[in-house]
């Protein structure tokens, strides 16, 4: 018996009246009225299970998660062998963020009934989120195993497998998920992601668009289709899906359809707008990994950039990302620490294929001295062409981790016993700075990839030169900086290619070329650049980069020159080709202008072997420093301009000198090979006792430690 306000017993049959009464209301899907008798009962039988289970399941569909977890409490409490309530207190557990709680209240569901597939499913949600991928993994395993015929099992279980970066199985996922239920816009729209991890672009780009097709409102579709149609060079209908993406809220843009965007802008060279895009996804979401590190590598094009504003971008990285990867404390690593013996050399990059980075780092590793250094590479993108067996043979040990997490990375190169792990990605695309975040090695270094170190301080070095890191700034890096012959080298042409004579010598006139990615193309040197043309009325200039394959980027930019006052007649205009054809085309070339404030590093250095000498301007940061730090080295310094009017100078200067431009031209190979920069023997060299110098430091500091 129950008593009322007066002290009457009230029978218990009231409550269940009402009880009924509640349960008609609420599968005529009357539900406030229903959530209004149910509390009714409760006010008559407090601990009516019933009543409360149904009502906190009401209160959590109306997103009233508070007043639903009070009430599945005492559910739960009332009959605590009902697996339905511990399942539903842990759904709004999930809701309310609170991932441990909910995690036990699955696992109690999951005790009392093995075989509920939405249970097994919502644990590996929220273990996926808890970091626990192992038990998400075994969670859905095991839902499948009891409702395989469900396409949300299949779905989720791609996605944890996706985070882990094991696209291919991912793939076999979503595509399960599909054969259920072939309208699945979200299974399509992570299919997409999956098949661009793998750089199957094509294959993306079809599963993007029947994505939104399905889901024209789906942000985020038409955000990770702008980012295959960039990889497939296709700047202006990346834009115009990022559009699509923002106008699908304007109010509160989709984070990421914005960070999309700034790639785009970038990609264009509008840095400024490329940098505001970054800055708008971070003010919505400030962790937004790709936001921070596509500002830090924005930053590397902007005009007013130096040493000390980079210094604190790449701060943020840390901040906001790399802390919460960082071990801690620090991983004791137990390398055997005599000073003397063969090393351990790891390297990690997405480049070991055919691309511009790996022209900078394949002569170290061809040359490396075998006796002193044992080398091992975990190549990180998932495709392989010629240039990826010519790595592989180059090294001792090789890792494919292209599908590997940063975690499974990480412990590999644990297992591995890497002495000295370099970084050669930065913060460019395919980039495991998480892996570098977690110090799997005792000594981290960064070069040759990208000019522009990441800033962690997890890594110890960073390699430079004196031109490209001058001691005023050197304080401004978390890592030590250690001098080469030069802050790049380059491997040697391939064999068959032709050298030519300066073109000036049966023109009449200087053709002036820049063979590099065009947004860096400032508009300071586009200004400069037409002011040459415009004093020397017989010039021509060749401008050569992929992204000029899409005819609008070649009118957009033709069209910025020509607001310069350039002579746009007298611009030609050349996109993409393979390597031997992109070399020849240098033979058409008398001098190359170097772009600014990012300057070239793999195509200032192709100029000088193919004997172009090269105009380079002296800039406020690493990366536009790096081609007057190739032409210092390579015994070019009277090429290199500390301001636009010596720039001009240089140019204009060689036009009446064309028989000394010419026998230039025939020296410059020569010089090249007798550098200690150009020469990669020699240099391969220096970068052996580089490692060697570290890794006798690190032995004293430690002995020095263990001893005091």
């Amino acid at each position: 018996m129950a008593s009322s306000a007066r002290g009457e017993a009230i029978p218990q049959a009231d409550a269940a009246q009402l009880f009924e009464r509640a349960l008609s209301l609420h599968g005529s899907g009357l539900l406030t009225d229903a959530m209004a008798v149910y509390r009714q009962v409760l006010g008559l039988a407090p601990d009516h299970f019933n009543a409360l289970y149904l009502l906190g399941r009401l209160e959590c569909g109306a997103r009233s998660y508070r007043e639903a977890e009070t009430l599945l409490t005492r559910a739960v409490q009332a009959d605590p062998q009902s697996a339905d309530a511990h399942l539903h207190l842990g759904i709004v557990l999930a809701a309310l963020q609170r991932y441990p709680e909910a995690r036990a209240r699955y696992r109690e569901a999951i005790a009392l009934k093995p075989d509920d597939a939405l249970a097994l499913n919502n644990l590996g949600g929220v273990c996926r989120h808890l970091d626990q991928p192992q038990e998400a993994l075994e969670s859905y395993d095991r839902a499948i195993a009891v409702r395989g015929d469900l396409a949300e099992l299949h779905y989720n279980r791609g996605l944890l497998l996706l985070d882990l970066a094991r696209y291919d199985e991912a793939l076999a996922g979503f595509d399960r998920a599909l054969a259920i239920n072939p309208r699945y816009a979200a299974a399509l729209g992570d299919r997409g992601n999956a098949l661009y991890r793998l750089a199957r672009y094509a294959e993306a780009l079809a599963s993007y668009d029947r994505a939104v097709a399905l889901e024209p409102a789906s942000a985020g579709a038409w955000s990770n289709r702008a980012q295959v149609l960039l990889g497939q060079n296709r700047v202006s209908d990346a834009i115009a899906s990022c559009q699509r993406a923002l106008a699908v809220s304007p109010n509160v843009p989709d984070p990421h359809a914005l960070v999309m965007l700034g790639q785009c802008f970038e990609r264009l060279g509008r840095i400024k707008e490329a940098i505001a895009a970054c800055d708008a996804a971070l003010a919505i979401k400030p962790d937004i990994e790709a936001a921070i590190s596509n500002k830090i590598f924005c930053l590397d094009f902007a005009e007013n950039a130096d040493f000390e504003m980079l210094r604190d971008a790449r701060r943020v990285w840390w901040e906001r990302i790399g802390t919460r990867l960082a071990a801690s404390p620090p991983d004791r690593h137990p390398n055997d620490r005599d000073p003397d013996r063969r090393l351990v050399i790891g390297y990690v990059s997405s480049d070991f294929r055919l691309h511009s980075a790996a022209l900078a780092f394949k002569p170290v590793l061809r040359r490396h001295d075998k006796t002193q250094l044992e080398v091992v590479c975990y190549a990180c993108w998932p495709q392989q062409d010629a240039v990826t067996q010519e790595f592989r043979q180059m090294a001792d040990r090789w890792r494919d981790a292209s599908q590997w997490s940063d975690e499974r990375l990480a412990a590999q190169i644990r297992a591995d016993a890497v002495d000295i792990l370099i970084d050669l990605s930065g913060h460019t695309e395919g980039n495991r700075l998480g892996v570098f975040a977690r110090k799997p090695a005792p000594i981290q270094v960064h070069g040759w990839g990208h000019v522009t170190p990441p800033g962690l301080p997890t890594i110890d070095y960073v390699f430079a030169d004196p031109v490209s890191v001058p001691a005023q700034v050197r304080h401004l890096f978390d890592e030590a900086i250690y001098d080469l012959p030069c802050i790049l080298t380059i491997e040697p042409l391939p064999a068959g290619v032709a050298h030519a004579e300066t073109p000036a010598l049966a023109n009449g006139f200087l053709t002036f070329g820049l063979f590099n990615r065009i947004n860096k193309i400032s508009d300071a040197a586009a200004a400069l650049w037409s002011r040459i043309l415009r004093e020397l009325p017989q010039a021509r200039l060749v401008l050569k980069h992929g992204s000029l394959d899409d005819p609008a980027v070649g009118a957009s930019l033709l069209d910025r020159f020509g607001r310069f006052g350039a002579p746009t007649e007298r611009i030609a205009l050349m996109g993409s080709s393979p390597r031997l054809d992109h070399l020849a085309a240098l033979n058409k070339v008398d001098i190359c202008f170097d772009p600014f404030p990012h300057n070239g590093g793999a195509s200032t250095w192709e100029a000088l072997q193919m004997g172009v000498p090269v105009i380079a301007r002296l800039g406020n940061t690493q990366v536009g420093r790096a081609a007057s730090a190739i032409l210092t080295a390579a015994g070019l310094p009277d090429w290199v301009a500390d301001s636009d009017e010596a720039y001009f100078g240089i140019a204009v200067g060689w036009a009446s000198r064309i028989s000394a431009l010419a026998a230039l031209r025939r020296a410059l190979p020569g010089r090249l090979a007798a550098s200690a920069a150009g020469n990669p023997a020699r240099y391969a060299e220096a970068v052996d006792n580089a490692y060697r110098t570290m890794w006798r430091t690190y032995c004293a500091r430690r002995s020095a430690t263990i001893s005091g």
